[in-house]
C-alpha cells in the first residue's frame, strides 16, 4: 500500500484479505490521521478506505465466531460432545 496515493486507499478490500494485514492496514490509517498531516481529500478518502476495512474485520471475525464451539460436559464431568457458542 502507498502511504501516499489516494487511489490506493480507495480501492475496495478484497474479500480474501486476512485480518491481520486488513488490521494492519487500518492501524496505519489510524497512524496518519492522527498525525495530521494528510491533505483534506486524502484524509476522506482514507478514512473510507478505513471504514470498509473495519467493515471487513467485524465480518471476519463473525465468522470466526460461528466457527467456535463450546464444549458441553456431561453430569459425569466428561466432554459430552459440542455445541454452538452463544456469542450475545
Amino acid at each position: 500500500m502507498n502511504d501516499h496515493t489516494p487511489d490506493a486507499s480507495a480501492a475496495p478490500v478484497p474479500d480474501d484479505l486476512p485480518f491481520e494485514q486488513a488490521m494492519e492496514q487500518l492501524e496505519e490509517i489510524v497512524r496518519r490521521l492522527e498525525r495530521g498531516d494528510v491533505p483534506l481529500d486524502e484524509s476522506v478518502a482514507i478514512y473510507e478506505r478505513g471504514e470498509a476495512l473495519k467493515r471487513h474485520c467485524e465480518t471476519l471475525l463473525k465468522r470466526a465466531e460461528a466457527r467456535i464451539q463450546k464444549i458441553a460436559i456431561g453430569p459425569d464431568g466428561r466432554a459430552a460432545g459440542a455445541a454452538p457458542l452463544d456469542v450475545e
